[in-house]
């Protein structure tokens, strides 16, 4: 068991959830994901992100004591490194790390129902955590990110996903233009303040895909270079508008039922 504060092993985590995070994962090709929900993720998935090693503590390995232990790396650290090594107030006593996937956006294909999900300079951890969920309950085929979106696995993201993050393919770091060049065909609903037509006024068939700006400044249409359709949520409240995850919720489910539909 690892008791030392000062172990190798807690700088190496640190360094993947701290400050400069991104150019570690990055170099590394790893990312630490915190808590049971993440753990059982990276020991049963197939598709997902594959797990490296894992780290636990003795209650915390207790909690997925049921799962088939006997091919995974396992470092017993205490609670106190636990403490040290955790991006969260109260540690679960489990951190995976894991490595990227190394997916190729040039391999993702539609198949004629597809929903794909873009994300246009999204900022916010919890919002793009809470996208990717919403977009696998779902049944969203994929989620692209735009350059100078939030990184996908930083900690709160990962975090805010629940476990998503092993069941839907994402892609990072895509402009709008290769999504038009490899889709050219493909339907385009962008969520929009300023649009004119309701999300339920629209028909959907075949392959679409639902794009979300900035918290802060949206996208303008024009900016993604390729023809678009404006969309907006009605809303009988009084509320002046919806949190981005919000909304993009109630676009998805609305253009999942059309596509089911």
């Amino acid at each position: 068991m690892i008791e030392s504060l000062h172990s190798p092993h807690v700088a190496r985590v640190k360094a993947l959830i701290g400050s400069k995070g991104a150019k570690e994962r990055r170099e590394q090709g790893l990312f630490a994901a915190e808590g049971v929900q993440c753990a059982r993720e990276a020991l049963t998935s197939t598709s997902g992100p594959q797990l490296k090693l894992l780290y636990g503590t003795e209650t915390g390995l207790s909690k997925i004591s049921e799962l088939d232990l006997s091919s995974v790396e396992i470092v017993e650290v205490s609670d106190a490194v636990m403490k040290a090594m955790s991006d969260t107030v109260s540690p679960q006593g489990l951190i995976s790390l894991c490595y990227k996937p190394d997916s190729d956006f040039a391999e993702l294909s539609a198949t004629g129902s597809s929903r794909f999900i873009y994300l246009h300079e999204i900022q916010d951890p919890g919002n793009a955590g809470t996208i990717l969920r919403t977009a696998d309950a779902m049944g969203s085929s994929a989620v692209i990110t735009s350059p100078d979106s939030v990184d996908m696995y930083s900690p709160k993201v990962v975090r805010a996903t629940a476990g998503s993050l092993w069941h839907i393919p994402v892609f990072e770091g895509i402009t709008f233009n290769r999504v038009d060049k490899q889709f050219p065909s493909i339907a385009r609903y962008l969520l929009s303040s300023h649009a004119t037509k309701s999300i339920l006024d629209i028909s959907v068939s075949g392959d679409c895909i639902a794009i979300f700006g900035n918290e802060a400044r949206g996208v303008d249409a024009a900016a993604l270079g390729a023809s678009v359709t404006e969309v907006t949520i009605p809303m009988a409240g009084r509320a002046e508008s919806l949190n981005l995850s919000a909304a993009a919720s109630i676009v998805m489910f609305t253009l999942s039922s059309k596509v089911a539909g």
